[in-house]
């Protein structure tokens, strides 16, 4: 370690009786001796670099994939990218590639000056940076060619989850490491944030993750129907709570100080909303899932946690704005402050929006429209993405001891930025009630004035185009920042090493007075506040998951329901492959309109083994749960081949290779197996003769394809496909002719 012994320096004690904390500030040192060393700005301007690279691609494939929802043939004919297969590529680029590296960023910058040390191991940073971007690159190797699990921000393949795994462990190891050996006692709020974000993660990735491998790059998850829809988003509402939330907090408590110059404005309110932020935030998955399979009680759990999340959100945003008091004129002059005023308000409005649409009456009209899409851009452009820009633009020209290239580039981006938010939000939020409420409405004859979904799809056109424009424009930001920061980065030099000092922290330390209180002395031991943190948010997810698993009652199930076939088990494969649960849900909810337009609403037995659940977030098509039976198997050949021959006008991208490519069947008796061992009962003979099975029922298809004039050979995907379409919801009606 780059260390020296120099003479003691004056420091100043930070006013902790006012509640104000001036960072970087010395603790009452004594007579210790200073210490000089160097951080460590080399892995912040690498993660840098790959945050401003990885950002224009992900933003890019989103305006691809966004033109795509009017232009289908923007994907070139290509089954590689189909909306269904790069829209995961564009989510993951965004979430783990932009936001991912911006966090590590933001953390290696200010953890090394908030602890007063180098970080813990030079060695482990690079690894950890390195081993992400393989991730990264893992992700854009895999989903374009459909390997996926299909859960919505965890589609990654299980070998790349456990690389994901480790690497989460070296970059946990560097964070303690950095923080043991600080020379600074008061851990500061941005490292709270840090804690709780790695040991939430890590809790998320490792259960969401649990599946049984079939093969190298083909697994199950472990849970079925409504636990895994429970599981899924106990992961994906908390991902966006502890990835793209609270280490943006940090950052904010970190950055936002320095660009204003201004002490935060009040510690004991980021207490207050840390600890109630991490309590509730991860209690309010199941408001994804309202008016579902779900059970009520899970349900209303989701909605009471959501409404009450919205105290401590926006203390996290008040105490933002208002650390800018006094210097409200430098926001007039300053386009960075501009951004982080930008990003605040947006992290207002989507934790304001958030509540609203957990409420019962809201989300039975918001769900599975634009709105959620709108409300989800908000938080991640305004958000994530503009304060990534501002941290961006204020650490380049540190670190390279230079101006920045062009201010001019840089109030343009600002603007340009900010009106690609309102350009892309606007028109989603017009398409999303414009849905919702066409989707219900009713002639006073009392049937469906839309019977067909179509007719709401097309409605909706023009704005989709305006969201593409708006996407584009603030691409087109990214890209003027991209330049604007490599040219500064050319202009200067980068301190690799940067010098500092700071006097040794005393061993023997004795807590008085305001000391004692019990969050400061947890905040001052790591490892009690990692535990605090852990404890604190287990609470919460046991409470939902643990009887939702164990309580049979929670998912009644139903005799007539009964296994896939063989041939089905393949189809739903290509199903999950070609990501079409991206554009349709399986989950027909209790509202009259639903039923009229698709069937018997959806229980939670039929999904008993369904591994993973496919019930979908965003209806772009119709519902498919009640798919099987409505058309017969040429309707669904001629509708994969040409979407618009069955359904004239559709954006539905075609599907030709389906019809041409050779099911692979070689693994038929290994997925049964891996299914098997997750709680399918297939038996032996089931399993042996898999394949004898599948041939058998796809050549039934075939034939009868062959009646009606289509000439298919049995063993081509579409037939598995149509295998699968055509037993979508048909079990529970086995149960009413029963019945009857």
């Amino acid at each position: 370690m780059n260390v020296s012994i120099n003479q003691p320096t004056a420091v100043t004690s930070p006013n902790r009786a006012t509640g104000s904390i001036a960072i970087g500030h010395q603790p009452p040192g004594g007579d210790a001796a200073v210490e000089r060393f160097a951080y460590d700005n080399r892995i912040v301007r690498d993660f840098g670099v790959a945050t401003i690279i990885w950002g224009i691609i992900g933003m890019l494939v989103g305006v691809i994939v966004a033109s795509q929802l009017f232009a289908p043939a923007a994907n070139l004919g290509n089954q590689y990218t189909t909306f269904g297969r790069i829209r995961p590529l564009h989510t993951n680029a965004v979430i783990f590639a932009f936001v991912g590296n911006a966090i590590f960023m933001g953390v290696y910058y200010s953890l090394q000056r908030l602890c007063k040390a180098r970080m813990f191991s030079d060695l482990l940073s690079k690894i950890h940076f390195w081993g992400w971007q393989l991730i990264i690159l893992s992700a854009v190797a895999t989903l374009p060619l459909g390997l996926t699990t299909s859960k919505e921000y965890a589609e990654l393949e299980w070998p790349i989850d456990i690389a994901i795994t480790l690497i989460w462990v070296v970059f946990g190891i560097n964070m303690f490491g950095t923080i043991i050996k600080r020379r600074e006692r008061h851990l500061y709020v941005a490292i709270w944030f840090y804690i709780a974000t790695f040991v939430t993660i890590a809790v998320l990735h490792i259960v969401n993750s649990m599946e049984m491998p079939v093969s190298f790059l083909k697994s199950y998850s472990m849970y079925a129907g409504v636990q895994d829809a429970l599981v899924q988003w106990w992961y994906g509402h908390n991902a966006v709570a502890f990835f793209l939330t609270t280490p943006y907090l940090g950052m904010m408590y970190y950055f936002l100080p320095k660009m204003a110059n201004r002490p935060v404005y009040s510690y004991r309110l980021s207490i207050l909303h840390f600890w109630a932020l991490i309590f509730i935030y991860i209690w309010a998955g199941p408001h994804h899932l309202l008016y579902t399979s779900l059970p009520d009680w899970a349900q209303s759990l989701g909605v009471v946690f959501s409404i009450m999340l919205i105290a401590p959100s926006w203390g996290g945003m008040i105490n933002g704005l208002l650390t800018l008091r006094g210097a409200w004129d430098k926001v007039r002059e300053d386009a960075i402050l501009k951004f982080m005023v930008v990003a605040l308000t947006c992290y207002g409005m989507a934790t304001f929006e958030g509540p609203m649409l957990s409420l019962k009456n809201v989300n039975g009209i918001a769900h599975f429209t634009d709105w959620i899409v709108a409300h989800v851009h908000v938080g991640a452009l305004g958000w994530n993405g503009f304060m990534t820009f501002a941290i961006l633009y204020w650490l380049i020209p540190r670190m390279f001891r230079t101006p920045l290239y062009s201010k001019k580039l840089l109030n343009f981006h600002f603007w340009i930025g900010t009106l690609g938010i309102l350009f892309y939000a606007i028109p989603m939020y017009i398409a999303g009630f414009t849905q919702g409420l066409m989707w219900k409405e009713f002639t006073k004859e009392s049937v469906l004035k839309y019977p067909t979904f179509l007719e709401t799809t097309l409605q909706i056109l023009p704005m989709h185009m305006m969201r593409a424009i708006g996407g584009t424009l603030y691409l087109l930001g990214a890209i003027l920042m991209g330049y604007n920061l490599f040219k500064t980065m050319a202009a200067g030099k980068l301190v690799a090493n940067e010098e500092a000092e700071a006097p040794a922290l005393p061993k023997l330390y004795t807590p008085t007075g305001g000391d004692t209180f019990w969050h400061r002395a947890l905040e001052r031991k790591p490892f009690p506040l990692l535990v605090g943190s852990l404890v604190v948010i287990l609470i919460g997810s046991l409470i939902e998951l643990i009887p939702t698993f164990m309580v049979k009652s929670n998912v009644p199930t139903i005799a007539s329901v009964q296994p896939y076939t063989a041939l089905e088990v393949q189809g739903r494969d290509i199903y999950i492959r070609e990501g079409c649960v991206n554009c349709h849900s399986q989950m027909v909810r209790p509202f009259r309109s639903e039923t009229e337009r698709y069937g018997e609403y959806s229980k939670a037995g039929e999904f008993v083994y369904d591994h993973p659940f496919l019930w979908g977030s965003k209806r772009t098509g119709p519902d498919l749960h009640r798919e099987g039976g409505k058309y017969p198997n040429s309707w669904h050949y001629h509708h994969m081949n040409d979407p618009t021959s069955m359904s004239p006008g559709s954006i539905m991208p075609a599907y030709p290779w389906l019809i041409t490519q050779k099911l692979d069947i070689s693994n038929t008796a290994d997925k049964l197996t891996a299914l098997k061992k997750i709680g399918v009962p297939y038996d032996d003979p089931t399993i042996s003769y898999a394949n004898e099975d599948l041939k058998k029922q796809a050549v039934g298809i075939s034939s009868q394809l062959a009646t009606e004039g289509i000439k298919v050979n049995s063993d081509r995907e579409i037939v598995a496909l149509i295998a699968y379409l055509q037993r979508l919801g048909t079990d529970i009606k086995k149960m009413e002719t029963i019945q009857k």
